[in-house]
Order: structure tokens, then C-alpha cells, then sequence
């Protein structure tokens, strides 16, 4: 009797608030929970919208994102040339003036051959003293030595190289076989040039999500989209300062719970993996104890979370989650199904299953 009693003040209860696990609620189409974010500057905190997956929506963050990727620095033409600058050693050489040259020619080291532009980017010459060489290329240096050299010499013809350049450098950090700085010299420095210089990438880097910071600002570079797909958009020219970083792929993963096949984390393909793919490589989801109408993506973001909705009570929503990409961090939320849920209140609450609960009560004829 006081089993059937107990059965009978649960079955009054609503079984949502006594469903084990998680379970989603929104209202007003927002999280229920405050959570903190950015809002112009500053910490605060405040309710997810919940956006459902739509069309609209995927055309809308494709766009985005496309823009994201023009939306790189640009190259100017006239920028790729070398610039002298400060600390570089360039080496003078004037025919038939010997003793405007190194004493001892090509006997001397380069270490201590030639002269260093100083930290204002000067160079001093015998008869001409100090001539301002720092950002001009070499050929415009060796115009304007030729010149005042002729005011003290005829038929001046003189050439200009460097010996050592340490001007200009850039930083290659992170998944790379030997990461460090690159001094940049007469040719162009590549993004491709200088991971190949740096001995190529590490088995864990994620080349679709490179990060070059320059002038206080971050780009991401799709280098994956450079090799696999030709798209030389990506092969930007490095400068001065600029650091290229190479992030380790074994961070991107997606987390899959609720009623899936199988919660875990999944690791993502080259950085790339659709709604659709994670419910699959999850085992999908059981349509006898899910929910499909209710499927969440929940994305943490930089202090800017957002949630998704996806209706997939039809099958055809599907095209929608192949459509929809993730991200690195997401979490995949599968629902239960209500009848699921009671049941499982009912398994947890009761000393037996339900069945065997009702199996009593008939055999005392109640």
C-alpha cells in the first residue's frame, strides 16, 4: 500500500522537475541562465538569445565569414622591395678608387666587412660623411652615393650589397619544427617561405586557423586553404614585426551530449565539421528517447556566447546541419523525449522499474 501511495503522489507531480540530467529551458527565446559577457567594453552578464538554424542564418554567418577572409591586410607593391634600415651591414664597392674600399677585400669576414647603417638609419662614407640610407632600397642608396661622390670624383660607378641583414624580422611561433626569428633580406618573405623555413609544421598544427598579429592587429589565415585549394589570397608578404603564430589542433574539439549515440568529444577534421557530421560521428540520435525537435548548439565564444536551434522533426533539417559549420568549443545538446524522461524518473524514484511496479498492484488487485 505504501508503495501504491507513493506511486500515486508521483504521478501528480510534473515530471519535468524531477527529470535527471540536463534538460534545456528557454523563455522569450533566452538561455535561462545569466551568464557573463562582453557588452560594449565591459564585463557584464545577461541571457543567451536562442537563434534557430534557418536559411537566412547560414547565408547570413557564410557571408560573414567570407568577408572575414577578404578582409586581409593589403599588399603594397611598393613595399616589397628591401628597405635598408638600422644595424643592417652593407658592403660599398667603387672601381677604380681602391682606397675608398675594405682594406683587404674579400679576405675579411663578413662579420667585420662593410659598414653598419646606424640605430638613425645613417651611413657614414669617407669624403661624403653621413648620408641617410635607412628605408631606401638599394638601388636608390647607391643613386644617391654615386652622387655626392662625384662632386669629389669623375665617372663614380659604385655598387651596394648587403652582407647582413638585420633590419627587418619576423617571429614564427607554435606548431613549427623550429620555431624562432626570421631576418628578412632582398627577397620577399612569404607565409608559405617562412613556415618552410621554419621546417615545416608539426604533426598537431591546425593550418586553417593560422593567427598573424601586425600593427597591433590579429588576422587569421587559412594556410590549409593555401595548399590544399591554391587560394595564394592566403600567401600574404610578411613585414617587420609581424608575428605568425600556428595554433595545435588537438584543442578543436566538439562536445556531444543528451540523447546522442555516444557522449564525447569529437576532434575536428582540419578545423572544418558541420552539425550534421558530429551527430553522425555521436552514433546520431535514438528517435525512440530524443527529442529531435530539440537539438542546441551552444557556443561559448570570446565573452560572446550564443545558442542555436535546430527543429529536426523532419528529415530534411538535416540539409540545414550539413550546412551549419562549428566551431572549436561548441557543445552539441540533444533533448529528451518527455515519455523518456518520465521513465527514467520513475527507474531512479521507485525500488523497481515501472512495470514491475505495476505488475504489483495487479496481482493485489488494486
Amino acid at each position: 500500500m505504501f508503495k501504491l501511495s507513493l506511486l500515486s503522489l508521483i504521478l501528480l507531480l510534473p515530471a519535468c522537475s524531477l527529470t535527471p540530467g540536463m534538460n534545456m529551458k528557454a523563455e522569450n527565446n533566452l538561455s535561462e541562465l545569466e551568464v557573463p559577457m562582453m557588452k560594449n567594453g565591459r564585463m557584464t552578464k545577461g541571457k543567451t538569445p536562442i537563434v534557430p538554424i534557418t536559411a537566412d542564418l547560414i547565408i547570413e554567418r557564410e557571408n560573414a565569414r567570407l568577408k572575414t577572409v577578404n578582409n586581409l591586410p593589403p599588399v603594397d607593391i611598393s613595399k616589397t622591395s628591401y628597405k635598408i634600415g638600422p644595424q643592417d651591414r652593407l658592403q660599398v664597392t667603387v672601381w677604380e678608387h681602391p682606397e675608398l674600399n675594405d682594406p683587404g677585400g674579400e679576405r675579411i669576414t663578413p662579420e667585420l666587412a662593410g659598414k653598419v647603417v646606424d640605430d638613425n638609419g645613417d651611413l657614414y662614407y669617407p669624403y661624403v660623411g653621413s648620408i641617410h640610407v635607412g628605408g631606401k632600397t638599394i638601388t636608390e642608396a647607391r643613386t644617391e652615393l654615386t652622387s655626392e661622390l662625384s662632386k669629389y670624383f669623375k665617372k663614380v660607378k659604385l655598387d651596394i650589397r648587403v652582407l647582413s641583414f638585420q633590419s627587418h624580422r619576423a617571429a614564427i611561433v607554435g606548431e613549427v619544427k623550429t620555431p624562432g626569428v626570421q631576418s628578412m633580406n632582398e627577397t620577399p618573405l612569404t607565409i608559405s617561405e617562412a613556415i618552410s623555413h621554419a621546417g615545416g609544421v608539426t604533426g598537431d598544427a591546425d593550418m586553417s586557423n593560422v593567427a598573424l598579429a601586425r600593427d597591433g592587429k590579429s588576422y587569421k589565415i587559412d594556410v590549409l586553404a593555401l595548399y590544399a585549394k591554391g587560394n595564394s589570397t592566403q600567401n600574404l608578404l610578411l613585414k617587420d614585426g609581424d608575428v605568425l603564430y600556428i595554433p595545435d589542433h588537438r584543442d578543436n574539439k566538439v562536445l556531444m551530449l543528451g540523447e546522442v549515440g555516444r557522449q564525447q568529444a569529437l576532434q575536428m577534421n582540419k578545423g572544418k565539421m558541420s552539425l550534421a557530421q558530429a551527430l553522425g560521428e555521436a552514433y546520431g540520435f535514438d528517435l525512440n528517447t530524443s527529442r529531435p525537435e530539440e537539438i542546441y548548439v551552444i557556443r561559448p565564444g570570446d565573452m560572446s556566447p550564443e545558442i542555436f536551434h535546430l527543429n529536426a522533426g523532419s528529415p530534411d533539417a538535416m540539409i540545414l546541419g550539413d550546412q551549419f559549420a562549428l566551431q572549436a568549443h561548441d557543445t552539441v545538446f540533444v533533448g529528451t523525449a518527455g515519455v523518456t524522461q518520465w521513465s527514467r524518473v520513475l527507474n531512479q524514484i521507485l525500488p523497481g522499474s515501472f512495470t514491475s511496479m505495476m505488475s504489483l498492484a495487479a496481482t493485489q488487485g488494486m
